[in-house]
């Protein structure tokens, strides 16, 4: 299995796909490091909303396999800027979250920013409900 780096905005439900991934009781759990799993490595959202923090990504994606782009559908913000994903060696795949309770529009509009940010392949998921969930799970074990 590929292992991931998952890096997004504060709120973005990287710390919730993750517990669907790994079978845990969904519950709201605030990431204040990071974090490890067994093959996911959960990064403060903050380290995505303060560039100050770039370099904490850089250092922190070294060992994984795969670089994971995060972001709502709810958050039209361009959170992750043009060509973001030229800062890794890693290839690079959007996940928008959250598609549960957004529009089309919505969830439309954010693929489209992590594409600009690098994305290769976009999925797009809700943890809560486990909505194409599977799909990414399939990914991370090619």
């Amino acid at each position: 299995m590929k292992k991931a780096i998952f890096i997004g905005a504060i709120g973005c439900g990287k710390t919730t796909l993750i517990q669907r991934l790994d079978k845990l009781k969904i519950t709201y759990n605030k990431t204040q490091t990071l974090e490890f799993y067994s093959n996911i490595i959960d990064t403060p959202g903050e380290y995505v909303e303060h560039r100050a923090m770039y370099s904490n990504l850089m250092t922190s994606a070294i060992d994984a396999d795969v670089v994971v782009l995060m972001q709502s559908a709810l958050d039209p913000r361009i959170v992750l800027p043009t060509g973001f994903s030229t800062m890794f060696t890693k290839p690079t795949v959007g996940i928008v979250t959250k598609i549960d309770i957004a529009t089309p529009d919505q969830v439309g509009l954010v693929k489209d920013r992590l594409i600009d940010a690098g994305a290769n392949k976009v999925f797009e998921v809700s943890a809560v409900t486990g909505k194409n969930v599977s799909e990414f799970t399939q990914y991370l074990q090619e």
